[in-house]
């Protein structure tokens, strides 16, 4: 998307002017029409803007939007006009990023533009579910209390996103720690050994494949880290892809015992993005598809459209979410009792709290069930390749 400054004049004659993204200048007009402003001029912003190059180097975490959005509910609580406070902000906050993306956003807003479109020209940094959330508190009059859910709402999937991270980044630390390890033995110890094996005496197989193994690796090093870096690449592009990303999300929820964690931190991003959404005013069936979407999880997307589609029908909310067979039953009975007495959003605060809890707590189990683990894997790698390379010493000691 490139970025444009416009000039136009609004419903009561005035000259506006402000920034906008869009795929091109029909795109703006577009947008332009749609806020009730006639387009005067439009020119294209080269890409060597503050924004485009800072966008690259610095990434907007969760918590930085967490903390823009709880500063954002205090100035406007405080009776701070919306366009203060984003330019007050954009100075304020230390993300070069935001601050570039905010400063921008603030002129959109003097120009004309809802705090929502002004958003919208940022999609790497707002997602969906935030600009629907904006969205739908300017359309409430309550922009503050949804300002306030949404840094309540990043601030709790950033904590799932650490704890789930936290579980899975010592084992994959420890595991290429091991690859490492097993490679340089390949390339610096293997040959060491092989000079003290006397030519006539008869390798064991499991020496002979690793002494094959390395020389392979030793004659052929520019080719083989080459192939496979193109096939971890590969293998990470299918991931991305829409069929990968399925069978991926499908292989997650099966995976022994961080199956089970996965599904539960996916379940507890769905609950608590639901019980969000449908709290901001919006509908069941968009709150459940911004809730699907929010998880990133495909299967979850499928049976939260799926769940939309039925309830247009008449279904109740908890009937096609029980036939997806992905949500447990404490999902949809808390729904089916929320739908009984008519807080939904209450219920779904309560799942959300007590699988984020579960999470925490396997997530900690989890740590020190796999510390002495990954011990006993190192372990049976690195002794594993030392004792095949011991066993032809062994054998001629028998010998003599």
């Amino acid at each position: 998307m490139a970025s444009f400054q416009y000039e136009a004049v609004n419903r009561t004659g005035e000259i506006v002017t402000g920034r906008l993204e869009a795929e091109g200048q029909s795109g703006v007009v577009e947008r332009l029409r749609g806020m009730g402003l006639m387009p005067m001029e439009i020119k294209e912003i080269k890409q060597s803007s503050l924004f485009s190059s800072l966008k690259l180097r610095y990434k907007v975490k969760l918590g930085d939007l967490s903390l823009f959005s709880r500063q954002m509910a205090a100035m406007l609580n405080s009776g701070i006009p919306l366009t203060r406070a984003v330019f007050t902000l954009s100075r304020q906050v230390t993300n070069p990023a935001l601050s570039a993306a905010l400063d921008e956003s603030a002129r959109n807003i003097e120009g004309g533009m809802s705090f929502s479109e002004a958003l919208k020209g940022y999609p790497d940094i707002f997602s969906d579910l935030y600009i629907n959330m904006v969205s739908a508190g300017e359309t409430g009059g309550n922009l503050e209390t949804t300002l306030n859910r949404l840094s309540q709402q990043l601030q709790k999937d950033k904590e799932l996103r650490d704890n789930i991270r936290s579980a899975l980044m010592y084992p994959v630390a420890v595991l290429a720690f091991a690859v490492v390890i097993l490679f340089a033995m390949l390339f610096f110890l293997v040959p060491i050994f092989v000079g003290f094996f006397p030519p006539d005496v008869a390798l064991p197989l499991p020496t002979q494949i690793i002494i094959s193994f390395s020389d392979l690796l030793q004659a052929y090093w520019y080719i083989f880290f080459p192939v496979l870096f193109l096939f971890l690449w590969a293998l990470r592009s299918y991931a991305k892809s829409s069929t990968g990303k399925r069978k991926l999300d499908r292989i997650k929820f099966r995976l022994p015992v961080f199956g089970q964690l996965i599904q539960k931190s996916v379940v507890a991003s769905f609950a608590r993005t639901f019980s969000t959404m449908l709290a901001t005013g919006l509908p069941v069936v968009q709150a459940l598809d911004a809730a699907g979407k929010a998880t990133g999880n495909t299967m979850v997307m499928d049976a939260a459209v799926e769940a939309g589609e039925k309830i247009q029908e008449g279904s109740s909310v908890s009937v096609p979410l029980e036939e997806s067979g992905i949500f447990p039953p404490m999902v949809t009975h808390m729904v089916a009792v929320g739908e009984e007495t008519g807080d939904i959003p209450d219920m779904m605060d309560k799942v959300a709290a007590f699988f984020e809890e579960e999470v925490a707590t396997m997530t900690k189990g989890l740590t020190s069930l796999i510390e002495p683990l990954m011990l006993v894997v190192i372990g049976v790698l690195v002794g594993g390749m030392l004792i095949a390379l011991y066993l032809p010493i062994f054998t001629v000691i028998t010998e003599i």
